[in-house]
This record gives structure tokens, C-alpha cells and sequence, in this order.
């Protein structure tokens, strides 16, 4: 039985596709939805849908998009079964005729039979490839689990098989529920980041200008001067920044967040037990704080025990114990109220060096020791190729949300989710869907290594890197974002912004360009009710008001609100 997938969007009335819920009743009413239906104009169709569920639940809920282009013309979803090589029935679904480039979101509800939980993979085949991962769930016995995932394709696909499996192929029952697949042209994803940036990234702001007695001025010249950024964008730096005037002028120019690449972890502070030393990130710590840049602290320890200290790895119980809470106390004493977050544990669900030598609760009691060192400081996990793939089972994003469970139950204070985004060519449908399900938590989520495998060419870093960075930028509950582009004499770890000049190569044109959209230059005469209404980006303004021979400046922060900002300035 199959499933004919239709091209055609859904239609829907202009003003049904556009978001009115965030207007205000002032005068940037009009202004606003006059933005919105041009940016509309062209891309009708349904508005993405940024719900997930993390818990089990005994009834799975309504499908989104009432389903999508799987429903059929009687308005039931049908569903197939795949038979994959080692000859497991999958459940399954027939797709025709899809198309390049578009943005298709898929979810389902899951349950498995004939075993207490199971990791259960989506995946696409079409004529001419295939993706092994669009998609995975942590399946179980009982209740129905939420899967969310999408995909893109490089071509056009006559007929294709989605179809879900346990990711060890064994032998058991899974079930699918409420199915959905629902495609949106690259205009409406576009769309749709663009009208979560103007709810969440920006505000509303009317400048009302009078003289001393309160009377309105009309026809003052208003000048609009953004100082500040209130969204962290940043990258991270090593010591080669050091001495480097031009380094350090191009950084701060750019950014006002850094995350030091090495030089904070333990093996580069204490390579010898009791030789301590922290001159390098002191002094690049002077640098990033007189250029009020804020910094991350990465890491505390590092679950690899590669890049654990060789004289770490050689103790056991007690003393092993001893090093670890004078580790953190150490550095976190030293630098208290300083760096404005620190990975507690990175990279924990791929390495286990600690709980394997001190047990299961290790972790939690480094996160305990490290708020009580350092109570202002955000404490995070952090870990890669859980917003780049769902193909390492090891750190899908049902085991990234478990493991945060698990050390929160056990008393942990965590407080952010650090997912590093080491991408080669990012899917953009996943992306959004992982941190979809991972922003039910309520916890801050920042993506602190970003970069571009250098395996491809310069073009597509640049095109992977804008990709990313949108998405990064335009998702609801994504509160930072830092680059992993260190520049060093041999180049960076993966993706530099920069050549050794300080030219831009094409991903820092990317940045560049980036920085400027997302930046508000604003100008203007107040209308005859003496006011000057704008949309600019959060952050900190300078505002200059001009009326005949007097002048004067003030300024003005945009901090999160839905309704307008109303400002007065007197001449």
C-alpha cells in the first residue's frame, strides 16, 4: 500500500499565513503586518511547527500538520512494511515524487514490542541514495515515544521508502502512530526563520520626541545607532591572539563572545601534578574582558581519556578523587563570577573516563562542587554530533535528554545544553527538530563549536555555514552561538573565517555579512504625533534626535518583550 506524496503546497488565504498573535496596538501595528504580508507574499502554506514531547505517553497525540501530504484521500495515513536485509518487517512508507531542496519535516509516534526499550531509526531510501538517518527515537514497551527528524534531497526522487528499524536489527515489534510528513519550499523555511527572529530577536520601539513643555515635535530628524548586541556571537581564540594587535582588532570588531580553544583544560593548566599555571588564559582572558566580550569556560574535564592529564589517568579511588575537587576548585576559585558559563563534562556520552574510575555518580558531584566553587557561573554539558547527525547512536538526542535527566535526578546543578556542531553537510530538517525536542527541557541551549568539515571545498563551507548559522540564530530557545575557528599559524581546527592576513575567506564573508543583517541602522523624521517608530535587533542604541538648532543623544537598551518599547526624549 502505498502513500502519493502531493507537490502541491497547501493553500491557505494570505492573512491565514501570516502571524498576528505578536501585534501590538500602536502604530507599529500596521507597520509590522504590512512587513510580514510582503515577506508572506509568495510562500503560502502551513507554519512550521516547533512542538515535541520527550515523555512516554500511554496515547500518542494528534499527527502535526494533521498529517501532512502522508494522509491519502480518504484521510487515513496508510502504512507499508519494509523487509530490510536481515529480514525485519519495518513499518514503512511509500513516497513519490519528491522534490529537491525541500524542506521535509517527519514525525511519528513510536512503540516497541518484544523488548523494554529500543533505539529506532528512520530512514529514506530513493532511487539514487540513500539516508540512513532522518530521525531517531528511544522506543519502549508500554507508551508511545515522539520521533522528530526531516530531511532535504540533492535531486528528484519519482519513488522513495521511509521506513523505521531498531538500530541493532533485532527481531521486535515497533509500531508507528499519528505520522506526519510535511514539505515546506525553501521560501517558507526562510519565512518562517525571519518571523522567529522578529519575535524573538527583536522589538518594537517608539520614539516619542517633545520639547521642555511636552509639546511634540513632528519633522525631527531621528538618528538610530545600535552599540551592542544582546545575542552572544562569538568565536573561540587560543593563545596565537596574544601580542597579535591585528588578531585582536579583528575579534573585537566582530564578536562579544569567546570560548578558549585549549587553553583552560587540564592538561594545558597542570600537565604535572602541583604545576599549575594559568598565564595564558589570564592574559587571554585580560583581552577578551577590556573588549567586554564574554567568555565560556571550557572545559573542567574531559571525559576522553586522551585528553586527560597521563599522570590523571595513572591514580585511582581516593586520590583520583582528591584531583578532581582540587581541579575544580582551583580553577573555578581562580576565575569566580568570571566566565559566564563552563562545561562541566564534555563529551560524556561518547567517554566515561571519570564514572568509570570513581562510579556512576561522579558527574553529578563534579557539577555539585563546581556551583558551590562558582555560583553565578552556568554550568553545561557538552557534546558533539547530536545537532549534526542521528547516525551515532551513542549521542542521539533521546540519549542526550536521558543523560540530562539522569544527572539532574541525582542532584546535578545543570543549567545548559552545549551541543558543539562539527557539521559536513548539515540537515538543516534535523537540526531544527533536535533542538525542537531538546527545548523541552527549558534549559538554555547554546551551540558552542561551530564549524564546517574542511573536507569540503571553500564554497560550501561558506553555504553549510550560512545554513547553520540561520537556523542557530532564528531557533526559539537557541541563546548563543559560538564559531570553533581559532586561527593558528598551520590554519584551524576545521574552518577558518580568515586567512593568515586577515583577508576574509568565504565563510568569514558569510559571518561578516551575517553581522551586518542582524544589526539595526535606523533614520528617519518623527511624524506629526512627534514619533519615530522602528524594529530594531536586542541590544543597546544611541539615539540622536535633531530639531532646528537643538540636538542631544541618549540611550536605549531593547531587552525581550512583546510589546512596543516607548521611549521620550526631550529637546
Amino acid at each position: 500500500m502505498g502513500v502519493v506524496v502531493l507537490l502541491a503546497p497547501c493553500c491557505h488565504s494570505l492573512l491565514r499565513s501570516v502571524h498576528i498573535s505578536f501585534c501590538i496596538s500602536t502604530l507599529y501595528n500596521l507597520h509590522s503586518l504590512v512587513e510580514l504580508i510582503a515577506v508572506s507574499a509568495g510562500a503560502e502554506g502551513p507554519w512550521y511547527d516547533y512542538s515535541a514531547y520527550t515523555e512516554c505517553k500511554y496515547h500518542p497525540e494528534a499527527p502535526l500538520y494533521n498529517g501532512g501530504v502522508l494522509v491519502d484521500r480518504s484521510g487515513r495515513i496508510p502504512v507499508a512494511y519494509h523487509k530490510t536485509e536481515t529480514g525485519v518487517y519495518s513499518p514503512a512508507f511509500l513516497l513519490y515524487n519528491l522534490t529537491e531542496t525541500t524542506r521535509y519535516s517527519f514525525s511519528c509516534w513510536v512503540k516497541a514490542k518484544g523488548t523494554g526499550s529500543a533505539l529506532v531509526r528512520a530512514t529514506l531510501s530513493t532511487e539514487g541514495s540513500t539516508l540512513n538517518c532522518i530521525g531517531t527515537v528511544l522506543a519502549r514497551s508500554g507508551c508511545w515515544s515522539f520521533l522528530k527528524g526531516g530531511f532535504v534531497l540533492d535531486s528528484f526522487s519519482r519513488s522513495s521508502i521511509l521506513y523505521l528499524q531498531d538500530v541493532d536489527e533485532k527481531m521486535i515489534e515497533i509500531s508507528v502512530a499519528s505520522a506526519s510528513l510535511q514539505p515546506f519550499s525553501v521560501e517558507q523555511w526562510s519565512m518562517h526563520q525571519q518571523d522567529s527572529i522578529r519575535t524573538r530577536r527583536k522589538r518594537a520601539v517608539t520614539i516619542h520626541v517633545s520639547d521642555e513643555q511636552g509639546n511634540l515635535i513632528s519633522g525631527a530628524s531621528v538618528s538610530i545607532q545600535q552599540l551592542s548586541r544582546d545575542f552572544p556571537f562569538g568565536s573561540a581564540i587560543a593563545n596565537t591572539i596574544l601580542g597579535n594587535k591585528q588578531y585582536q582588532e579583528w575579534f573585537a570588531e566582530r564578536f562579544n563572545a569567546a570560548v578558549f580553544e585549549n587553553e583552560l583544560k587540564w592538561y594545558a593548566t597542570e600537565p604535572e601534578p602541583g604545576r599549575v599555571n594559568y598565564t595564558l588564559a589570564d592574559e587571554m582572558l585580560e583581552f577578551v574582558m577590556s573588549n567586554q566580550i564574554i567568555a565560556r569556560g571550557h572545559n573542567i574535564f574531559w571525559e576522553d581519556p586522551i585528553y586527560t592529564p597521563s599522570w590523571v589517568r595513572k591514580l585511582s579511588g581516593d586520590d583520583l578523587r582528591a584531583a578532581v575537587r582540587s581541579r575544580i576548585q582551583s580553577l573555578l576559585s581562580r576565575y569566580r563570577g568570571q566566565f559566564v558559563h563552563w562545561d562541566v563534562s564534555n563529551e560524556m556520552l561518547h567517554f566515561d573516563f571519570y564514572e568509570q574510575r570513581l562510579g556512576s555518580n561522579a558527574s553529578s558531584e563534579f557539577f555539585h562542587t563546581a556551583q558551590q566553587s562558582d555560583p553565578l557561573a552556568t554550568l553545561f554539558m557538552n557534546e558533539f554530533n547530536v545537532v549534526e547527525t542521528c547516525s551515532d547512536a551513542r549521542s542521539t538526542v533521546d540519549s542526550y535528554i536521558t543523560r540530562l535527566k539522569e544527572l539532574k535526578n541525582a542532584g546535578a546543578i545543570l543549567e545548559g545544553i552545549g551541543l558543539e556542531g562539527h557539521f559536513w553537510r548539515p540537515n538543516i530538517p534535523l537540526m531544527r527538530a533536535v533542538l525542537d525536542k531538546l527545548s523541552t527541557l527549558e534549559l538554555p541551549i547554546w551551540l558552542t563549536e561551530i564549524d564546517i568539515s574542511k573536507k569540503v571545498d571553500a564554497q560550501k563551507q561558506a553555504l553549510y555555514l550560512e545554513e547553520v548559522l540561520r537556523e542557530g540564530f532564528s531557533h526559539p530557545s537557541v541563546g548563543g552561538i559560538i564559531l570553533w575557528t581559532a586561527l593558528h599559524p598551520n590554519g584551524c581546527y576545521q574552518m577558518c573565517l580568515t586567512d593568515q592576513s586577515f583577508g576574509n575567506l568565504p565563510t568569514g564573508d558569510v559571518v561578516d555579512e551575517l553581522l551586518k543583517e542582524w544589526e539595526t541602522t535606523e533614520g528617519g523624521l518623527t511624524d506629526e504625533h512627534g514619533q519615530y517608530s522602528f524594529i530594531g535587533f536586542l541590544g543597546e542604541y544611541k539615539v540622536s534626535v535633531v530639531a532646528g538648532n537643538e540636538s542631544t543623544e541618549t540611550s536605549l537598551f531593547l531587552s525581550r518583550g512583546r510589546e512596543t518599547k516607548h521611549a521620550t526624549v526631550h529637546l
